[in-house]
């Protein structure tokens, strides 16, 4: 393809890029429901519905969180042979279907709970979240993480809308909340056709508006701090370099320490802050804000500080404020340092996508990333045993806080041993698959 044949096809498709984008946040939006868990396991533990106890309530959510790794992982595979649309209207569809059959369980119908949110619910979220954060990375080298962030954030958003509405529907019949996933389960359906009908990959050689072509063969010129690398790693090569453990780590570490908080967040505003119980609740929805609103500051603020840098300043803050927590008495600081918590929490999604695409290339980023949500699994299930087994019925903040605080400043020393792979071994790995491929061949 030809320099202004790249030019053109670039100019044509300036719209349909940012109505992809519009798609892809739809999509997030649906999916992002599931942190609005809190909301059903509060009235399913009450003794005028179901009667479960406090760990009995919280497996759903810890099963969903668990299979959003597996979803995520051969979503990602999948897309990168297939293209977004049939991966994000396959899992979209399998995540709706798993909500409205959760719609269904009684209170002696604990498994049909499980298997419906938990398993159905979270292999179908997984497969349907890597899909636009791959995807709109091909569409906005220009701004990865800023755009990636944007996107990710929609999930963050999802449960500030679910929550209050959710409430509404428990609110029609209190005995049996999980009516209330019927009607938003088809609601999820309807917002996961529509997004996902849409999403398609750019056309090969595209270059947005404003951005300069290849000068080399390293691709286009991209004005950030990370440029892209020169040679794409497939998800095999990028298991064999350290920086793919590395950064799976560093989105481990931030989702444990902000998870912790979050997980624990009304039971530390009402024991430590004061908080009532309904302002305790209130605060945990506008926290949410916060969660969507980090992703996109923190992505636009990796393209511009840099990658590592990013992540340093994401477990530091959590970390520093983890600390400071169970010691402040004003539920105006409290509020504070929790709602910079959840801005880093947040942060961490809407920086590492684009970081895997300047360490490994975007070409294979849905199988590559999608490997590294493992780290939001192991987080996600850590995080929230961890802080409830240290604080305990003794009510131990201060303990919990500071144990997981400490685990995050100590986490920092990983961006700052984290390094791109060397052009050396990309173009290793490049070289290896022609030679594979030429052999196959002969």
């Amino acid at each position: 393809m030809s320099t202004s044949a790249v030019r053109n096809d670039s100019t044509a498709s300036t719209g349909n890029r940012w109505l992809i984008l519009v798609a892809g946040v739809l999509v997030q939006l649906a999916i992002g429901a599931v942190y609005a868990w809190s909301v059903f396991a509060k009235a399913i533990q009450s003794h005028d519905a179901f009667g479960w106890s406090k760990a009995q309530a919280s497996v759903p959510f810890e099963v969903a969180i668990g299979m959003i790794f597996v979803g995520s992982y051969i979503g990602g595979r999948i897309q990168d042979r297939s293209g977004p649309r049939t991966v994000a209207l396959t899992g979209g569809v399998i995540y709706s279907i798993g909500v409205i059959l959760a719609s269904f369980a009684g209170k002696d119908q604990f498994w049909l709970l499980i298997l419906g949110y938990g398993v159905l619910g979270g292999f179908g979220l997984g497969m349907a979240y890597i899909v636009p954060i791959a995807m709109l990375q091909k569409w906005f080298p220009d701004k990865p993480g800023l755009i990636t962030g944007i996107a990710v954030a929609g999930f963050g958003f999802g449960a500030v809308i679910t929550a209050p509405l959710g409430q509404r529907l428990i609110a029609n019949d209190p005995s049996m909340p999980t009516k209330a996933f019927l009607p938003l389960g088809i609601g999820y359906l309807v917002a996961v056709v529509i997004g996902a009908s849409l999403f398609r990959n750019p056309p090969a050689g595209y270059l947005p508006p404003g951005m300069a072509p290849a000068t080399s063969d390293h691709g286009p010129e991209v004005h950030t701090k990370d440029p892209v690398p020169e040679v794409d790693f497939t998800a095999d090569e990028a298991l064999r370099t350290p920086q793919w453990y590395l950064l799976t780590a560093i989105l481990t570490l931030s989702v444990t320490a902000g998870i912790s908080l979050i997980s624990v967040a009304a039971g530390s505003a009402s024991d430590v802050a004061g908080y009532s119980a309904a302002a305790a609740a209130s605060l945990v929805g506008i926290l949410g804000l916060f969660n969507g609103g980090g992703r996109i500051l923190w992505g636009w603020l990796s393209d511009r500080i840099g990658k590592m840098p990013a992540f340093m300043g994401i477990l530091g803050i959590q970390g520093v404020c983890l600390l400071l927590i169970p010691h402040v008495g004003s539920a105006a600081l409290f509020a504070v340092l929790a709602a910079l918590v959840y801005t880093c929490y947040g942060g961490a999604f809407g920086t590492m996508p684009s970081t895997a695409g300047r360490f490994f290339g975007v070409r294979n980023a849905g199988a590559i990333y999608g490997l590294m949500l493992i780290g939001w699994s192991i987080g996600g299930i850590v995080g929230p045993l961890l802080i409830s087994s240290l604080i305990g019925e003794q009510k131990a903040y201060t303990l919990g806080f500071t144990v997981v605080g400490i685990i995050a400043l100590a986490g920092m020393a990983l961006p700052m041993l984290t390094k791109k792979p060397a052009p050396r071994a990309a173009r290793t790995a490049a070289g290896t698959t022609e030679s594979t491929s030429a052999t196959s061949r002969r």
